[in-house]
């Protein structure tokens, strides 16, 4: 807290008795320079939920939509925990620690929430579950220049080699850490899991060593407007437990081959059928960005409403995400949002 509010973070709570940095300043600055330099984060917040013994594999598989047993230690997958009608709880990571150990990484605001499903469906089984959240901070470096920054610092990981999805254990001085090439800017970057007690000297090492590279932290507002350039969707913005992964474009990483598990069935209906919405990017002409559940139009009737709205500031762009009818989602379709005129994207706005 007191590093990040040195270098002038607004902070904000999240997450129960939890602040993080909404911005520090130049939120639009901030954006710009974690895409064409290098920005650091602290995600710290985020949950980090401990599943460790014999059925962890098996506990892991029921919970989430993709295949954890196709995963080896040292992998990471993006995955779904549904509700049994397949509801969407969170939109996560799991990493794979060993044969008999996985870490999941919720969204702050659902930490408590995943980590209380976790322990309820761990029952019975021989797995046992902790919460680390406060035990790990987790700084993430984004950026083009991450990998080259990092390389000055982490010694025992090959950075190089290191793939998208994959971690590996390292040191950064004294502090022994995992590196995990993860991220949620569609840029390079790699997302660090460190001591708690220890967080505070990795911090002022990157800063150290990042002044080269024009490392500059970023808060929560560049977090989203990166994400929206790229049409990532967000747990409690564009997806919740009423809309499920068919709804938001997620369904690729359901795995129905792979055996049973939560909300299965209720899956395998709406892609045995199809949804009423889905979720689209839109490219708007309006001059200030419009309030979520602002209705999207045609002919004069709602077919949709705004998840999200922003500047694209890398396009230089106003940009919105939105839940619309499925049969005017199609890109480059006109609608009117506001009463100005937006455009239908299917695919990142930023390449």
């Amino acid at each position: 807290f007191a590093l990040a509010t040195a270098h002038g973070a607004q902070m904000g709570p999240v997450s129960g008795e939890f602040l993080s940095a909404h911005h520090y300043g130049d939120a639009r600055g901030e954006h710009l320079n974690t895409r064409s330099r290098v920005g650091l984060q602290d995600l710290s917040t985020m949950g980090k939920i401990d599943v460790k013994g014999p059925d962890a594999e098996a506990l892991v598989n029921w919970l989430v939509v993709n295949d954890a047993a196709a995963m080896r230690p040292g992998q990471v997958r993006y995955a779904s925990v549904c509700t049994p009608e397949g509801g969407i709880m969170d939109d996560l990571t799991v990493f794979r620690l060993a044969d008999e150990h996985f870490m999941f990484v919720s969204g702050s605001r659902n930490r408590s929430k995943i980590r209380d499903w976790v322990t309820h469906h761990a029952v019975g089984r021989r797995a046992y579950i902790t919460d680390l959240t406060a035990a790990i901070a987790f700084p993430t470096v984004q950026g083009p220049h991450s990998r080259e920054l990092l390389k000055r610092l982490v010694d025992g990981v090959d950075l190089d080699a290191l793939k998208r999805w994959n971690f590996a254990s390292g040191v950064i001085g004294r502090t022994r850490v995992m590196v995990s090439r993860t991220g949620v800017t569609g840029e390079l970057g790699f997302e660090l899991f460190v001591p708690a007690d220890e967080a505070s000297s990795v911090w002022l090492a990157l800063f150290r060593e990042g002044g080269a590279f024009g490392l500059q932290p970023y808060g929560v507002e560049a977090m989203f407007t990166l994400g929206l350039e790229k049409l990532y969707p967000a747990h409690g913005v564009d997806m919740d437990e009423s809309l499920t992964p068919f709804h938001v474009g997620t369904d690729a990483f359901i795995r129905f081959d792979k055996g049973d598990f939560i909300g299965r069935e209720a899956l395998l209906r709406i892609r045995d059928g199809e949804t009423a919405t889905t979720w689209v990017g839109l490219i708007l002409s309006n001059v200030a960005p419009v309030a979520a559940n602002t209705a999207v139009m045609v002919d004069g009737r709602p077919i949709g409403h705004v998840t999200y709205c922003a500047h694209g500031h890398s396009v230089g762009q106003l940009l919105a995400t939105a839940h619309i009818a499925r049969a005017h989602a199609v890109e480059g379709n006109e609608v009117l949002v506001a009463g100005e005129t937006a455009r239908v994207i299917r695919k990142a706005a930023f390449d």
